[in-house]
């Protein structure tokens, strides 16, 4: 009897942007009250640069934008002019105490999401989910 030894090298590709678990929570309330869900990183106008949770739709993406990845079933977007200067940054969706003054659907709670960034190392930059580009 002979004995195969083929190993198949998986390449798991490094996320640019992941959830805590608290905020994975208050994604899965938002998504029994709305329905599915988005996030757009804001640029900078309201609430400065904070990541706004919408109604999957509510929020127009077009060829400015590009979506960076997923956190808890939700797409996760900014417009191509940040992404370039966040390229090389790991982002981590959390929440926090407090009312922020954007449109965002958890703003009502009384608390909102917030970015907790990190730059990548060189071994994750090797290895970065690609992005996904829209044309209008």
């Amino acid at each position: 009897m002979g004995f195969c030894s083929a190993f198949v090298k998986l390449t798991i590709m490094t996320k640019r942007v992941s959830i805590t678990p608290a905020a994975e929570k208050v994604i899965d309330d938002l998504r029994g009250r709305f329905g599915e869900l988005m996030f757009h990183q804001s640029g900078g106008c309201c609430d400065g640069s904070s990541p706004m949770c919408f109604e999957k739709g509510e929020f127009k993406i077009g060829s400015s934008d590009v979506k960076i990845g997923e956190v808890a079933g939700c797409a996760f977007f900014m417009s191509i002019d940040q992404f370039e200067y966040w390229k090389h940054t790991h982002l981590t969706l959390d929440v926090t105490p407090g009312r922020g003054s954007s449109f965002s659907l958890e703003i009502p709670m009384g608390i909102r999401f917030m970015i907790r960034s990190r730059l990548f190392t060189d071994e994750e930059l090797q290895d970065l989910e690609p992005v996904e580009y829209f044309e209008s």
